[in-house]
């Protein structure tokens, strides 16, 4: 867990987001340091997943603004109005923004040292063998070193998550989005992935992670975000929101899942 300073890694103000009718997100106010691992829980369709989408413009948004490290994302101010960025633009800023989804998303034809690779070569324009060579660090970062040569359908699931964390990484972002990254996985399974989150949120990578592992949150979150209703309800260091929350919609959450 870093001190944080300068310019926020994230700044959501004011976004909403909507469905056809169903308004999701009903006026997000965020802010994440650089840093700074933020934890958002909730009920399902409170609004956590569609909101991390949106942070790397997955999902546009109809009113409001996010910036990741100062800069707007999906979209370029011109005399006080917002117009959206073409997408190959868009692409370019998403390569910052690592993002690991509930389903690992590997491409079952290529090894896992080749799903690696794939993104360096063609956003980035890095040399193969570079690539290939920062592939095998990764996968031995997230413990899987022997396995470069392994197809996704060769792996278990944890496996495979941990290739997906590896392959975000490869494009060297400053900020790291999970989306629920555990949660279609065995309970065996977990603990290897949340190993190389907490390993990457000690090496000071900033995160925003959707999750139902209240004991991760707790251990590793600087900040707990408590969303339902399309809104941010509570607040905090992980002591208070969890050990002490404030609000009775919270309290409620927490008394079916702690």
């Amino acid at each position: 867990m870093n001190a944080a300073s300068g310019t926020p890694m994230v700044e959501a103000l004011n976004v909403h987001k909507r469905f056809g009718l169903n308004e999701v997100l009903k006026g997000i106010d965020m802010t994440v340091q650089p840093g700074e691992v933020v934890c958002l829980l909730g009920p399902s369709g409170s609004g956590k997943s569609t909101f991390l989408r949106c942070i790397n413009h997955l999902e546009t948004i109809h009113r409001g603004r996010i910036s990741v490290d100062g800069a707007l994302v999906g979209y370029r101010e011109k005399n006080g109005r917002l117009h959206e960025l073409p997408e190959k633009d868009a692409v370019r800023q998403r390569a910052e923004i690592g993002m690991v989804f509930q389903r690992f998303n590997l491409f079952a034809h290529k090894t896992a040292l080749q799903n690696i690779v794939e993104a360096p070569v063609l956003v980035k324009g890095v040399a193969k063998k570079d690539a290939e060579a920062r592939a095998g660090e990764l996968l031995t970062r997230v413990g899987l070193g022997d396995r470069g040569g392994a197809y996704p359908s060769q792996l278990s699931g944890g496996q495979q998550q941990r290739v997906a964390i590896a392959r975000a990484l490869a494009m060297d972002p400053k900020l790291m989005l999970f989306d629920e990254p555990t949660s279609a996985l065995d309970p065996e399974l977990v603990g290897d992935v949340l190993d190389v989150m907490r390993d990457l949120a000690k090496a000071g990578m900033t995160m925003v992670v959707v999750t139902h592992e209240i004991g991760f949150a707790r251990e590793v979150g600087d900040r707990v975000v408590f969303m339902d209703g399309g809104v941010v309800v509570e607040e905090g260091p992980p002591s208070q929101v969890l050990d002490a929350p404030r609000e009775e919609r919270t309290k409620a959450f927490l008394s079916k899942v702690l």
